[in-house]
Protein backbone atom coordinates (compact mmCIF):
# COMPACT_ATOMS: atom_id res chain seq x y z
CA UNK A 1 0.00 0.00 0.00
CA UNK A 2 1.64 3.45 -0.82
CA UNK A 3 1.96 6.41 1.70
CA UNK A 4 -1.15 8.20 -0.46
CA UNK A 5 -3.79 5.24 0.61
CA UNK A 6 -2.47 4.47 4.10
CA UNK A 7 -2.70 8.27 4.66
CA UNK A 8 -6.54 8.31 3.33
CA UNK A 9 -6.84 4.25 5.89
CA UNK A 10 -5.64 5.98 8.76
CA UNK A 11 -7.49 9.55 8.45
CA UNK A 12 -10.37 7.11 8.51
CA UNK A 13 -9.66 4.42 11.55
CA UNK A 14 -7.01 6.01 13.75
CA UNK A 15 -7.09 9.35 15.82
CA UNK A 16 -5.57 12.45 14.82
CA UNK A 17 -3.07 13.25 17.88
CA UNK A 18 -0.17 13.44 15.22
CA UNK A 19 1.37 15.26 11.87
CA UNK A 20 3.29 13.20 9.57
CA UNK A 21 4.04 13.10 6.07
CA UNK A 22 6.52 9.66 5.81
CA UNK A 23 6.05 6.12 5.97
CA UNK A 24 9.03 4.56 7.01
CA UNK A 25 8.66 0.78 5.69
CA UNK A 26 11.90 -0.83 6.78
CA UNK A 27 15.16 0.61 8.65
CA UNK A 28 19.28 -1.19 8.91
CA UNK A 29 22.05 0.67 11.39
CA UNK A 30 21.51 4.51 11.00
CA UNK A 31 19.33 4.33 7.71
CA UNK A 32 15.58 3.87 7.00
CA UNK A 33 13.61 3.74 3.82
CA UNK A 34 10.12 4.81 3.06
CA UNK A 35 7.35 3.00 1.30
CA UNK A 36 8.42 4.81 -1.90
CA UNK A 37 12.41 3.16 -1.45
CA UNK A 38 13.58 6.31 -0.52
CA UNK A 39 16.67 6.19 1.81
CA UNK A 40 17.60 8.25 4.68
CA UNK A 41 19.73 8.99 7.28
CA UNK A 42 17.79 8.91 10.60
CA UNK A 43 18.68 11.68 12.71
CA UNK A 44 15.75 10.71 14.74
CA UNK A 45 16.14 7.35 15.76
CA UNK A 46 12.71 7.00 16.83
CA UNK A 47 13.44 10.35 19.42
CA UNK A 48 16.77 9.14 20.55
CA UNK A 49 15.06 5.36 20.96
CA UNK A 50 17.22 3.80 18.30
CA UNK A 51 20.04 3.96 19.98
CA UNK A 52 21.66 0.70 18.82
CA UNK A 53 20.61 1.76 15.25
CA UNK A 54 17.62 0.06 13.50
CA UNK A 55 17.95 -3.85 13.76
CA UNK A 56 20.82 -4.81 14.88
CA UNK A 57 21.37 -8.17 14.98
CA UNK A 58 22.29 -8.80 18.29
CA UNK A 59 19.02 -7.15 19.24
CA UNK A 60 17.25 -8.66 16.97
CA UNK A 61 18.43 -12.40 17.71
CA UNK A 62 17.94 -12.06 21.37
CA UNK A 63 14.08 -10.85 20.89
CA UNK A 64 13.63 -13.76 18.34
CA UNK A 65 15.29 -16.21 20.29
CA UNK A 66 13.39 -15.31 23.28
CA UNK A 67 9.93 -15.47 21.54
CA UNK A 68 10.64 -18.66 20.51
CA UNK A 69 11.15 -19.46 24.46
CA UNK A 70 8.62 -17.37 26.69
CA UNK A 71 6.97 -14.10 25.54
CA UNK A 72 4.73 -13.36 28.35
CA UNK A 73 5.50 -14.02 32.53
CA UNK A 74 3.40 -12.63 34.76
CA UNK A 75 5.11 -11.14 37.54
CA UNK A 76 3.74 -13.35 39.86
CA UNK A 77 6.50 -15.70 39.39
CA UNK A 78 10.49 -15.22 38.35
CA UNK A 79 11.08 -13.24 35.10
CA UNK A 80 13.67 -14.70 32.70
CA UNK A 81 16.26 -12.12 32.22
CA UNK A 82 14.65 -9.30 34.95
CA UNK A 83 17.19 -10.18 37.77
CA UNK A 84 20.30 -9.97 35.66
CA UNK A 85 19.04 -6.71 33.81
CA UNK A 86 18.41 -4.82 37.04
CA UNK A 87 21.82 -5.87 37.94
CA UNK A 88 23.03 -4.43 34.85
CA UNK A 89 21.51 -1.00 35.18
CA UNK A 90 22.32 -1.01 39.34
CA UNK A 91 25.88 -1.13 38.07
CA UNK A 92 26.33 1.18 35.21
CA UNK A 93 23.87 3.72 36.98
CA UNK A 94 25.46 3.75 40.34
CA UNK A 95 22.24 2.60 42.64
CA UNK A 96 21.22 0.60 44.40
CA UNK A 97 17.70 -1.14 43.43
CA UNK A 98 15.71 -1.18 39.90
CA UNK A 99 11.80 -1.74 39.10
CA UNK A 100 10.77 -1.94 35.24
CA UNK A 101 7.77 -0.08 33.61
CA UNK A 102 7.00 -0.24 30.09
CA UNK A 103 7.42 3.86 28.90
CA UNK A 104 9.38 7.30 30.46
CA UNK A 105 5.97 8.39 31.56
CA UNK A 106 5.52 5.15 33.43
CA UNK A 107 8.85 5.17 35.15
CA UNK A 108 8.12 8.86 36.22
CA UNK A 109 4.78 8.01 37.66
CA UNK A 110 6.59 5.15 39.71
CA UNK A 111 9.17 7.66 40.78
CA UNK A 112 6.28 10.15 41.75
CA UNK A 113 4.98 7.49 43.78
CA UNK A 114 8.18 6.47 45.59
CA UNK A 115 8.85 10.05 46.46
CA UNK A 116 5.79 10.00 48.27
CA UNK A 117 6.40 7.18 49.98
CA UNK A 118 9.56 7.89 51.36
CA UNK A 119 9.12 11.46 51.96
CA UNK A 120 5.20 11.53 53.24
CA UNK A 121 4.79 14.82 51.41
CA UNK A 122 2.94 15.89 48.15
CA UNK A 123 4.22 18.93 46.54
CA UNK A 124 6.91 18.24 43.51
CA UNK A 125 8.95 21.15 41.88
CA UNK A 126 9.29 20.86 38.09
CA UNK A 127 11.12 23.26 35.57
CA UNK A 128 9.92 25.41 32.35
CA UNK A 129 9.84 23.68 29.46
CA UNK A 130 10.65 20.55 30.64
CA UNK A 131 8.86 17.06 29.90
CA UNK A 132 8.18 14.40 31.79
CA UNK A 133 4.89 12.54 29.79
CA UNK A 134 1.63 12.32 28.84
CA UNK A 135 0.49 10.30 31.90
CA UNK A 136 -1.80 12.56 34.03
CA UNK A 137 0.55 11.72 36.63
CA UNK A 138 3.78 12.20 34.62
CA UNK A 139 2.04 15.26 32.45
CA UNK A 140 1.37 16.89 36.19
CA UNK A 141 5.60 17.79 36.36
CA UNK A 142 5.06 18.48 32.93
CA UNK A 143 5.39 22.27 32.29
CA UNK A 144 4.13 22.72 28.42
CA UNK A 145 0.69 24.83 28.81
CA UNK A 146 -0.30 23.24 25.44
CA UNK A 147 -0.52 19.91 26.28
CA UNK A 148 -1.12 20.23 30.28
CA UNK A 149 -3.64 22.50 30.70
CA UNK A 150 -6.43 20.97 29.14
CA UNK A 151 -6.15 17.96 31.81
CA UNK A 152 -6.02 20.14 34.69
CA UNK A 153 -6.69 20.01 37.76
CA UNK A 154 -3.73 17.48 37.62
CA UNK A 155 -2.02 15.41 40.40
CA UNK A 156 0.61 15.39 42.04
CA UNK A 157 0.48 19.55 43.26
CA UNK A 158 4.14 20.78 40.94
CA UNK A 159 5.70 24.15 41.37
CA UNK A 160 7.11 25.27 38.53
CA UNK A 161 10.86 26.81 38.37
CA UNK A 162 13.00 28.31 35.21
CA UNK A 163 15.16 26.12 34.10
CA UNK A 164 18.78 27.09 35.76
CA UNK A 165 17.52 29.63 37.84
CA UNK A 166 19.12 28.41 41.40
CA UNK A 167 17.70 31.75 43.36
CA UNK A 168 14.35 30.85 42.11
CA UNK A 169 14.29 27.06 42.96
CA UNK A 170 15.66 27.99 46.31
CA UNK A 171 12.17 30.38 46.77
CA UNK A 172 9.82 27.39 46.24
CA UNK A 173 12.23 24.77 48.50
CA UNK A 174 10.28 23.90 51.95
CA UNK A 175 9.68 20.71 54.10
CA UNK A 176 6.66 20.20 51.34
CA UNK A 177 8.44 19.28 48.71
CA UNK A 178 8.70 15.41 48.10
CA UNK A 179 11.28 15.56 45.15
CA UNK A 180 12.56 18.36 42.46
CA UNK A 181 12.21 16.59 39.11
CA UNK A 182 15.09 17.61 36.66
CA UNK A 183 16.40 16.66 32.96
CA UNK A 184 20.08 16.75 33.47
CA UNK A 185 19.68 18.27 29.63
CA UNK A 186 16.46 19.53 28.30
CA UNK A 187 15.49 16.78 25.23
CA UNK A 188 12.14 18.29 23.86
CA UNK A 189 13.21 21.72 24.59
CA UNK A 190 15.64 21.54 21.89
CA UNK A 191 18.91 20.02 24.21
CA UNK A 192 19.79 22.77 26.65
CA UNK A 193 22.32 22.46 28.57
CA UNK A 194 22.48 24.44 32.20
CA UNK A 195 25.46 25.16 34.21
CA UNK A 196 26.82 22.17 36.56
CA UNK A 197 26.88 24.31 38.82
CA UNK A 198 22.78 24.61 38.69
CA UNK A 199 22.81 20.67 38.79
CA UNK A 200 24.89 21.20 42.34
CA UNK A 201 22.76 23.54 43.81
CA UNK A 202 19.68 21.29 42.97
CA UNK A 203 21.50 18.37 45.01
CA UNK A 204 22.41 20.71 47.67
CA UNK A 205 18.55 22.31 48.02
CA UNK A 206 16.97 18.88 47.89
CA UNK A 207 19.43 17.79 51.04
CA UNK A 208 19.03 20.55 53.26
CA UNK A 209 14.83 20.38 52.55
CA UNK A 210 15.64 16.48 52.86
CA UNK A 211 13.75 16.71 49.18
CA UNK A 212 14.46 13.56 47.05
CA UNK A 213 16.44 14.82 43.60
CA UNK A 214 15.03 12.91 41.12
CA UNK A 215 16.90 12.76 37.28
CA UNK A 216 14.38 12.38 34.53
CA UNK A 217 17.24 10.42 32.01
CA UNK A 218 14.21 9.02 29.82
CA UNK A 219 15.77 11.07 26.88
CA UNK A 220 19.48 11.73 28.27
CA UNK A 221 20.28 8.23 29.20
CA UNK A 222 22.20 4.73 27.87
CA UNK A 223 24.92 6.36 26.08
CA UNK A 224 23.29 9.13 24.52
CA UNK A 225 25.43 12.13 25.69
CA UNK A 226 29.15 9.69 25.60
CA UNK A 227 28.34 8.14 29.58
CA UNK A 228 25.57 5.98 30.74
CA UNK A 229 23.78 9.15 32.23
CA UNK A 230 24.00 12.57 31.80
CA UNK A 231 24.22 13.49 35.04
CA UNK A 232 27.50 11.52 35.55
CA UNK A 233 29.30 14.37 33.56
CA UNK A 234 28.57 16.13 37.05
CA UNK A 235 29.91 14.23 39.06
CA UNK A 236 26.57 13.97 41.41
CA UNK A 237 24.34 11.18 42.81
CA UNK A 238 20.63 11.47 42.12
CA UNK A 239 17.74 9.52 44.59
CA UNK A 240 16.15 8.52 41.54
CA UNK A 241 16.87 7.83 37.96
CA UNK A 242 14.10 7.20 35.69
CA UNK A 243 15.06 5.95 32.24
CA UNK A 244 13.50 4.41 28.73
CA UNK A 245 13.76 5.37 25.23
CA UNK A 246 17.05 3.99 24.50
CA UNK A 247 17.36 1.00 26.77
CA UNK A 248 15.86 -1.29 24.58
CA UNK A 249 16.35 -0.43 20.95
CA UNK A 250 12.89 0.36 20.38
CA UNK A 251 11.06 -2.24 22.60
CA UNK A 252 8.49 -0.46 24.42
CA UNK A 253 10.49 -0.62 28.00
CA UNK A 254 11.24 2.23 31.09
CA UNK A 255 13.02 1.80 34.28
CA UNK A 256 13.16 3.51 37.41
CA UNK A 257 16.57 3.40 39.56
CA UNK A 258 16.83 4.16 43.26
CA UNK A 259 19.40 4.85 46.23
CA UNK A 260 19.87 2.27 48.67
CA UNK A 261 16.56 2.95 51.55
CA UNK A 262 14.32 3.84 48.40
CA UNK A 263 12.24 0.83 47.36
CA UNK A 264 8.98 -0.02 47.08
CA UNK A 265 7.41 -2.64 48.79
CA UNK A 266 4.82 -5.62 48.26
CA UNK A 267 1.65 -4.19 46.58
CA UNK A 268 3.14 -0.52 46.19
CA UNK A 269 3.76 -0.99 42.75
CA UNK A 270 3.15 -3.27 40.26
CA UNK A 271 2.56 -4.05 36.27
CA UNK A 272 1.64 -6.57 34.17
CA UNK A 273 4.07 -6.04 31.15
CA UNK A 274 6.69 -4.26 32.92
CA UNK A 275 10.35 -5.91 32.97
CA UNK A 276 8.66 -9.26 30.55
CA UNK A 277 11.01 -11.34 28.95
CA UNK A 278 11.14 -9.99 25.54
CA UNK A 279 11.83 -6.32 27.09
CA UNK A 280 14.58 -7.64 28.96
CA UNK A 281 16.50 -9.29 26.64
CA UNK A 282 15.86 -6.75 24.39
CA UNK A 283 17.23 -4.83 26.77
CA UNK A 284 20.34 -7.09 27.96
CA UNK A 285 21.16 -6.84 24.51
CA UNK A 286 21.14 -2.93 23.82
CA UNK A 287 23.47 -2.65 26.94
CA UNK A 288 25.88 -5.06 25.01
CA UNK A 289 26.17 -2.80 21.86
CA UNK A 290 26.02 0.18 23.80
CA UNK A 291 29.46 -0.77 25.68
CA UNK A 292 31.30 -1.47 22.82
CA UNK A 293 29.86 2.07 20.74
CA UNK A 294 30.24 4.35 24.02
CA UNK A 295 33.09 5.24 24.34
CA UNK A 296 33.01 6.70 20.56
CA UNK A 297 29.94 8.75 21.42
CA UNK A 298 31.69 11.95 22.81
CA UNK A 299 34.19 12.07 19.18
CA UNK A 300 31.01 11.28 17.36
CA UNK A 301 29.67 14.20 19.01
CA UNK A 302 31.76 16.44 18.33
CA UNK A 303 32.53 15.71 14.56
CA UNK A 304 29.01 16.32 14.08
CA UNK A 305 28.98 19.90 16.08
CA UNK A 306 31.68 20.73 14.63
CA UNK A 307 30.67 20.29 10.82
CA UNK A 308 27.73 22.64 12.14
CA UNK A 309 29.90 25.35 13.87
CA UNK A 310 28.78 28.01 12.47
CA UNK A 311 25.36 27.57 13.32
CA UNK A 312 26.11 27.42 16.69
CA UNK A 313 24.98 23.79 18.28
CA UNK A 314 24.62 22.74 21.61
CA UNK A 315 25.71 19.24 21.58
CA UNK A 316 26.55 16.87 24.05
CA UNK A 317 27.56 13.60 22.78
CA UNK A 318 25.14 12.67 19.94
CA UNK A 319 22.51 15.03 21.87
CA UNK A 320 22.66 18.07 19.55
CA UNK A 321 20.06 21.32 19.26
CA UNK A 322 20.33 24.33 17.16
CA UNK A 323 18.07 27.56 17.59
CA UNK A 324 16.38 27.87 13.97
CA UNK A 325 13.26 30.08 15.17
CA UNK A 326 9.99 29.80 13.12
CA UNK A 327 12.24 28.19 9.95
CA UNK A 328 12.81 25.06 11.82
CA UNK A 329 9.60 23.01 10.34
CA UNK A 330 11.40 24.22 6.54
CA UNK A 331 14.83 23.10 7.75
CA UNK A 332 12.91 20.11 8.95
CA UNK A 333 11.48 19.42 5.43
CA UNK A 334 14.35 20.34 3.77
CA UNK A 335 16.48 17.90 4.94
CA UNK A 336 14.23 15.34 4.59
CA UNK A 337 13.82 16.32 0.71
CA UNK A 338 17.25 15.48 0.88
CA UNK A 339 17.45 12.51 2.47
CA UNK A 340 18.15 13.36 6.08
CA UNK A 341 15.45 12.89 8.57
CA UNK A 342 15.32 15.71 11.87
CA UNK A 343 13.39 16.88 13.85
CA UNK A 344 11.73 20.59 15.52
CA UNK A 345 11.25 20.19 19.48
CA UNK A 346 10.34 23.06 21.31
CA UNK A 347 10.99 26.71 20.52
CA UNK A 348 12.24 26.34 17.05
CA UNK A 349 15.01 24.36 18.37
CA UNK A 350 16.22 21.55 15.55
CA UNK A 351 17.17 18.36 17.85
CA UNK A 352 19.60 15.76 16.16
CA UNK A 353 19.93 12.55 18.29
CA UNK A 354 21.04 9.89 15.78
CA UNK A 355 22.01 6.24 16.56
CA UNK A 356 24.67 5.80 18.82
CA UNK A 357 26.11 3.11 16.05
CA UNK A 358 26.26 6.11 13.28
CA UNK A 359 29.53 6.30 11.43
CA UNK A 360 31.97 9.05 10.39
CA UNK A 361 31.03 9.12 6.83
CA UNK A 362 27.19 9.02 8.01
CA UNK A 363 27.57 12.04 9.71
CA UNK A 364 29.73 13.47 7.18
CA UNK A 365 26.91 13.67 5.06
CA UNK A 366 24.27 14.57 7.14
CA UNK A 367 25.97 17.43 8.60
CA UNK A 368 26.39 18.46 5.04
CA UNK A 369 22.34 18.20 4.32
CA UNK A 370 21.58 20.11 7.71
CA UNK A 371 23.82 22.56 6.77
CA UNK A 372 22.74 23.30 3.55
CA UNK A 373 19.20 23.41 4.87
CA UNK A 374 20.20 25.64 7.66
CA UNK A 375 21.80 28.40 5.27
CA UNK A 376 18.84 28.22 3.14
CA UNK A 377 16.41 28.93 5.73
CA UNK A 378 18.16 31.80 7.23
Amino acid sequence: MNQMNYRELEARYYMPAFSREIMIERGSGSKVWDAEGKEYIDCVAGIAVCSTGHCHPLVTKAICEQAGRLIHCSNLYYVPGQAELARKLVEICGMHKAFFANSGAEANDGAIKLARLATGRKRFVAFTHGFHGRTLGSLSITHKPAIREPFLPLEPACTFVEYSESAALEKVMDESVAAVFVEPIQGEAGVIIPPVEFMKNIRELCDASGALMIADEVQTGMGRTGKWLAIQHTGLQPDIVTLAKGIASGFPMGALLAREGLEFKKSEHGSTFAGGPLACAAASATIGVIEQVLPDVERKGRRFAEHLSPFKPRQKGLMIGISVGDSCPDVQKRCAENGVLVNCAGDGNLRIVPPLVITNDEIDQAARVIGRALSEAS
